[in-house]
């Protein structure tokens, strides 16, 4: 029996190939991929004749003349060219989804701010009409900046679609799965799971097993990348393989009265169209749609004393011009491991020049065991003084000393550079928490000049 024979025999000793059906595994790849075989050109982006009749576009996320590295586009193959997807473009008012800038439409108070988790109505939205917008920075025109939204939704979009020129959206659920039919192919997320969206590309959302909410960062700025990961090295955090891209997949419906909705300049545009603009049949290039798991997330960590920075929970980014600070930056608090010694383990108190938007996916937050819940939200604003409240000081300050493990708990930030501006929205929400600031309210001096030793 040869080496082949036996590898093919005994499962012991054959090598197992790891697959993720329907997806392609890595972090800005140059992917190619067809749904119908022979559909994708080779050798060339643009044939004289496209394979069964179909029409070639690029679609680009950065200038033609960006640096290589920077250089985002993706070819299309597909049976009508977008601009066949375009009939009269109506104006249409979609009035909790808003643009920045929003400074203005609310005051937005020099506090920290913390919101309940916004109950799923009955009535039917979907997740383009259930977007709700909680705050703002920047400008949508000026790509610069991002929003912060809720989505709510109870319906899917069957023969609705959608594509924001405006940003790119990451979507955060946190009840209920999401499908996403994009003109790229089917991206399938949870709550655990995060989708990115590109600035330009058609998609309907589709309900998976009932009613959905979540979290939505709406980035007018650089596109998210993996940050840098410094001294730490080549390993941990988000790896590169962890992501994936979605293989080809084509709606073809024809004949059926179909509804585009536009984003640009911040307003809403619709078309009525008479077939699914979801119908490319193949492409290739490195600007697409993906997902990520964020139980994937490798921590990194204090393993003598201290707290580190916030930073090393960093999923991505999304740069801002000046080094080492973001438009955007997508920070997770996942399950860990706390080891270090003599150290006060939950975060510290501390003022900051980034504004932080949170949400908690699951579980509960270590530094809010109470009054921060799933679904709900909280907002300090750039040089507002926030950290944990007296329950979490008091723990951190006399807890052993020995390994505990956070577990069974997902919380996110969006952490931005720019100062965070209310949305009337948000202003009146009633789960908007008027009390949370009396969460520090038990805190007290505890300075005494003849005990070097606090002992509480």
């Amino acid at each position: 029996m040869n080496k082949l024979e036996r590898i093919a025999g005994d499962p012991a000793t054959r090598p197992r190939v790891t697959t993720h059906e329907g997806y392609m595994p890595g972090f800005g790849n140059d992917f190619e991929t067809e749904a119908l075989y022979g559909a994708l050109p080779v050798g060339r982006n643009s044939p004289q004749r496209c394979p069964y009749g179909l029409y070639a576009e690029q679609l680009s996320g950065s200038p033609f003349t960006a640096p290589r590295v920077a250089n985002e586009r993706s070819w299309l193959y597909r049976m009508r060219p977008t601009v066949r997807h375009f009939g009269a473009m109506v104006p249409v008012d979609l009035p909790f989804w808003r643009s920045a800038p929003v400074r203005g439409e609310a005051r937005t108070p020099p506090v920290p701010l913390r919101w309940g988790a916004t109950p799923i109505p009955d009535e039917p939205l979907t997740f383009l009409t259930g977007m709700r917008t909680v705050c703002a920075a920047g400008d949508a025109s000026g790509h610069q900046g991002s929003a912060t939204h809720l989505y709510l939704a109870t319906r899917s979009m069957e023969d609705d679609y959608f594509y924001n020129a405006d940003a790119e959206m990451l979507v955060v659920p946190q009840v209920g799965a999401l499908t996403f039919f994009t003109e790229m192919g089917i991206i399938d997320v949870a709550p655990g799971e995060i989708a990115i969206l590109p600035r330009g590309c058609k998609f309907k959302a589709m309900l998976g097993d009932g009613p959905a909410r979540g979290y939505v960062c709406e980035n007018y700025g650089a596109k998210f990348t993996c940050p840098d990961r410094g001294p730490i090295g080549a390993n941990c955090l988000a790896n590169p393989r962890d992501f994936l891209t979605p293989v080809a997949a084509y709606e073809e419906k024809d004949g059926t009265a179909c509804t585009l909705t536009v984003k640009w300049g911040g307003d809403f545009h619709v078309t009525q169209i008479d077939h699914s603009p979801l119908d490319v049949v193949a492409w290739h290039g490195n600007y697409a749609p993906y997902k990520y798991n964020l139980r994937n997330f490798s921590p990194v960590g204090p393993i003598l004393f201290d707290h580190a920075d916030p930073s090393i929970f960093t999923v991505l980014t999304s740069p801002s011009g000046e080094p080492g600070t973001a438009n955007v930056d997508f920070v997770i608090f996942p399950p860990r491991w706390l080891v270090a010694e003599n150290t006060f383990r939950p975060p510290w108190y501390h003022m900051n020049i980034m504004s932080e938007f949170m949400g908690l996916i699951e579980g509960v937050y270590d530094a809010k065991p109470e009054g921060f819940v799933p679904g709900g939200m909280s907002l300090h604003n750039c040089m507002l003084p926030h950290g944990p409240d007296t329950e979490a000081f008091l723990k951190g300050s006399f807890a052993p000393m020995e390994p505990a493990k956070l577990d069974n708990t997902i919380a996110f930030m969006f952490e931005t550079l720019l100062p965070q501006h209310l949305t009337r929205y948000a202003a009146e929400h009633p789960e908007l928490q008027a009390s949370y600031p009396q969460c520090w309210a038990g805190i007290e001096k505890n300075f005494d000049p003849t005990r070097p030793e606090w002992s509480g």
